[in-house]
């Protein structure tokens, strides 16, 4: 068998063979796990909206809003009981973290109060910055401080104790601490500016 001779042409159409061969899998490994991905996005989703809202029948329609001008849309999720809104579920955010953006599904009751949080995306240091995924859920009475849950940002500063704030931030990660206290902040705001 002869050897080719390697010029220019046959290595311009080698490289985009093997590109187009590798562009082919690309796309179809993408399609083939796009569904998969949305659907466990919307389960995880759905899984936050009933961890962090008191019990509640159905949910109603849900829309979105802006927190703030040139921001991105916070979504709402209220939810009813007998036809009384019980609580509104908000998909908060923050671009504040330590390691930039996190995501949080946050229950407010019918009464302003925060009912519960579920961190839903974030790429904080693991053991310091994740600790967010519970470390404001604490009940423990000796740490009251550092608990959201049950609290109103309307009485209650939901800013970190070292800025002059009532909520205890997370030892080693007070960035962190100022960014989950940003989105639940954002989320407050926006749940008293919508539901008037």
């Amino acid at each position: 068998m002869a050897k080719r001779e390697s010029n220019f042409i046959n290595m311009v159409l080698t490289l985009v063979l093997v590109t187009g061969i590798a562009a082919a899998v690309l796309g179809f490994v993408y399609d083939a796990t796009k569904g998969p991905i949305e659907a466990a996005k919307l389960k995880a989703q759905t899984e936050a909206i009933t961890q962090v809202l008191p019990e509640f029948e159905e949910l109603g329609e849900s829309f979105k809003t802006l927190a703030e001008a040139g921001g991105d849309s916070l979504e709402f999720f209220p939810a009813y009981k007998g036809g009384e809104l019980v609580g509104t579920a908000i998909k908060t955010y923050t671009k504040k973290g330590f390691s930039g953006f996190i995501s949080i599904m946050a229950g407010i009751d019918k009464n302003g109060n925060f009912s519960g949080y579920s961190v839903l995306e974030h790429a904080e240091t693991p053991g310091l910055g994740s600790k967010m995924a519970e470390w404001f859920k604490n009940t423990d009475p000796a740490k009251s401080k550092q608990n959201v849950i049950g609290k109103n940002p309307g009485s209650t500063k939901f800013a970190v104790s070292k800025d002059g704030g009532d909520i205890d931030a997370i030892t080693a990660s007070t960035i962190t601490s100022r960014a989950f206290l940003d989105a639940l902040n954002r989320a407050y705001d926006s749940y008293k500016n919508n539901s008037k």
